[in-house]
């Protein structure tokens, strides 16, 4: 599993990259803050319920949750189903309010 840290993603989100971040933590906690992802919660990704997921099993997948853990079993899960370029953001959500506000 590939990862990538919240300094190298926000780099290239200010670069104007089209990138697809899948946020899989709850509702409740997508709501109350989050970085601009695809909602998925993790039990979702679990049963395989993928939803419009499944048509970017080629295309660069950023993963995140709070704080990186579920979001690594995400991407676990992912590239056990054939997705080939899914990356874990390190430190989550967290790590992204400690840099970035």
């Amino acid at each position: 599993m590939q990862e990538i840290n919240v300094s190298e993603l926000k780099s290239r989100l200010d670069n104007g990259e089209n990138i697809y971040i899948l946020d899989v933590r709850e509702p409740d906690e997508f709501a109350s803050y989050n970085i601009g992802g695809q909602l998925l919660p993790l039990g979702q990704v679990m049963s395989m319920q993928l939803g419009d997921l499944e048509d970017k099993k080629e295309d660069e997948i950023i993963v995140h949750c709070k704080s990186g853990k579920r979001s690594m079993q995400a991407c676990l899960v992912l590239e056990t189903m054939g997705f080939q370029n899914v990356k874990n953001l390190t430190g989550g959500v967290v790590a992204w309010q400690e840099q970035f506000g």
